[in-house]
């Protein structure tokens, strides 16, 4: 600083050394705007290596999760394998002998409907006779049946099948 070739500045009980700029020699407008050129073209470089950086990243992190030759012939394998076993179940099933008759299916469904028509006419019958019994009775429904020893659907979580 004493010298002269760079310059000193106080702050306080700081200071502060920096370089001198006069003693630099003066850029002309020409170089100035060539090494603006410079700086843009430079920019844009980077830009264009950061971009095709982050398709790369993007490439390898796709391939990365991706399977690989081994993983996928393995699991092409296993693929076949259950296929092969689809496809035996389905001919064992086609060649059944024990197939049910359209007279039959029809014959279980009539039946079926027929139960579940008594099961609810019994059901109505018996909650209309608990209902008579009840309007006497001086405990509650729940007491009566415990005493009793009815137990209902419900205590089952059994539901009637829809009407068909």
């Amino acid at each position: 600083a004493q010298q002269g070739r760079i310059r000193e500045k106080a702050y306080g009980k700081q200071k502060i050394y920096f370089a001198d700029q006069e003693q630099l020699p003066a850029a002309s407008d020409a170089e100035l705007r060539s090494l603006d050129g410079e700086i843009a073209a430079l920019s844009g470089k980077v830009q264009a290596l950061q971009q095709s950086c982050r398709q790369m990243e993007a490439e390898l992190k796709d391939l990365n999760s991706s399977m690989t030759t081994h993983e996928m012939a393995r699991e092409i394998e296993e693929l076949r394998k259950d296929c092969a076993s689809y496809t035996e179940k389905l001919e064992r099933i086609k060649s059944a002998t024990n197939h049910v008759t359209p007279e039959e299916k029809e014959k279980v469904c009539s039946e079926q409907k027929l139960y579940c028509k008594e099961w609810r006419r019994r059901k109505r019958m018996a909650t209309e006779l608990l209902e008579a019994i009840l309007e006497g009775y001086p405990k509650s429904k729940k007491q009566f049946f415990e005493e009793v020893g009815i137990e209902t659907d419900e205590d089952h979580n059994v539901t009637l099948p829809a009407a068909v």
